[in-house]
């Protein structure tokens, strides 16, 4: 089921950006919307070229895939063994650039569906990166700090051989946090006998930059309220839902706080909390010394609030209830696949006009014709978390340069690339016949950014 899962979704993508017209030319490719055939040849038909240069059937094949074993053993002495990969897609912008994702339910159809979203989120951002993803089916829960520091160890003696600050520059993902961030780093360290910016997301003592923790949230806020500004809105008094309890949330909380939003939810995959009064900054710190110190359960919130009210998780509901409150706006941060078609229903009955993911395509296809069918004001993922790689690609020219830039230097980068990530996909989706659709703007002008590279660069 994962397999095909993944495989529907990345034939979507491909169909919005003319690859359907090859459907079947790649084993991976199997579903075509009529809808996006036409949209398809319409790029296409403009740009001959591409059929010319076989640039399709290059695009959907990554350049090389590394896997690897990764032994290590536990606290008690016993050995185990885990799967690692790099799935490293496409560098013609720039070196390979994605995150590590340490999970159980990491494998490789998952990680070459996010490496080839990847590709054209990086080509988004303005910056030189291309598009690469990793990671392993290990799972840090409940694992000690050593266990955990034993296993990225192991990991990186193969990983290193793959990467390099010009190559190929991995970052963190679900599973892959600060800790682990410096055992890999260390590791590197010490395999290399080099200091470079190998790893994004570093501490700030020792390479990381100032807003990088805070990127994705910060600049998933920022691109909403750039879709707000085209209908003479902002966030100012909005009613927000927002899944995730982790980086990404913390900090897309944070931002709409900061703008005057009023956020009601938040979730791990244990339950949600829906705080009905909305939450404030003393309230976001106490779920960040939760999650980030403490690793609890979100579940605790309401312990400290006893207003808030707790519902469990039950995957025997055909929908996810945190969707089905009175609101605005959603931001989807958790993971992938977490609003399908009736929660899609649900948050368009309860009055939310606006959706944008924080999160790596957390909509399924039957939500998002949903979403684009009544007009609402959709972010697909790699336009709107896109301010998370942004600021990895500015703390790799930071570490190139061997500069810290300050705190507001960077945030006014952030959302000058968030601006400008915005504009790009408007004018995309205008000049091929769809205006106000995001979705296909995103992936139209990732898309050509990329094989106009690929074909000025050749048959490479």
């Amino acid at each position: 089921d994962a397999q095909i899962n993944i495989d529907l979704r990345h034939a979507r993508d491909v169909a919005i950006t003319g690859n359907t017209l090859w459907s079947g030319v790649q084993h991976d490719i199997r579903v075509v919307d009529s809808s996006h055939i036409v949209l398809g040849a319409n790029v296409l038909d403009r740009n001959p070229q591409y059929r010319e240069n076989g640039i399709l059937e290059r695009l959907v094949e990554p350049e090389r895939v590394v896997m690897f074993q990764v032994p290590w053993v536990d606290d008690e002495g016993q050995v185990h063994v885990n799967r690692g990969y790099r799935v490293q897609m496409n560098s013609a912008i720039g070196p390979y650039k994605g995150g590590l994702r340490f999970h159980p339910s990491v494998n490789l159809s998952i990680l070459k569906f996010l490496a080839f979203e990847q590709v054209f989120k990086n080509a988004l951002t303005t910056l030189a990166m291309g598009g690469g993803k990793g990671g392993s089916d290990f799972d840090p829960k409940g694992k000690s700090d050593n266990e955990v520091m034993r296993f990225c160890q192991s990991f990186m003696m193969e990983l290193f051989r793959h990467i390099g600050p010009n190559t190929d520059v991995p970052a963190g993902d679900i599973g892959v946090g600060a800790r682990e961030i410096g055992y890999l780093f260390g590791m590197y360290r010490k395999l290399a006998n080099e200091f470079t910016g190998i790893l994004t997301g570093k501490s700030l003592g020792w390479g990381g930059s100032l807003i990088r923790p805070e990127a994705t949230g910060y600049g998933c806020v920022y691109f909403a309220a750039e879709m707000l500004n085209t209908r003479n809105q902002t966030l100012q008094g909005k009613v927000c839902l927002v899944s995730g309890s982790g980086n990404v949330a913390q900090f897309t909380v944070e931002k709409l706080i900061e703008l005057g939003a009023k956020v009601v939810t938040l979730s791990d995959s244990s339950g949600y909390v829906y705080d009905e009064e909305g939450m404030n900054e003393d309230k976001l710190a106490f779920v960040k010394r939760l999650k980030n110190i403490r690793r609890g359960r979100i579940k605790e919130y309401v312990d400290k609030y006893s207003q808030a009210v707790y519902t469990e998780a039950d995957s025997s509901l055909e929908y996810n209830p945190l969707w089905n409150h009175k609101a605005n706006a959603a931001f989807p941060c958790a993971t992938q696949n977490e609003i399908n078609g009736k929660d899609a229903q649900n948050l368009v009955k309860n009055g939310v006009t606006l959706v944008a993911e924080g999160s790596n395509m957390p909509s399924t296809p039957e939500a998002i014709h949903l979403f684009l069918d009544k007009k609402i004001l959709y972010a697909p993922g790699k336009a709107s978390n896109a301010g998370g790689v942004a600021v990895s690609g500015l703390e790799m020219a930071q570490n190139s340069m061997r500069l810290s830039w300050p705190r507001e230097e960077v945030d006014a980068r952030l959302k000058i690339i968030m601006k400008s990530i915005h504009k790009s996909c408007l004018d995309a989706a205008a000049e091929y016949g769809v205006p106000g659709n995001y979705m296909v703007g995103a992936n139209i002008a990732g898309f050509l950014k990329v094989v106009n590279a690929m074909i000025d660069q050749g048959l490479v």
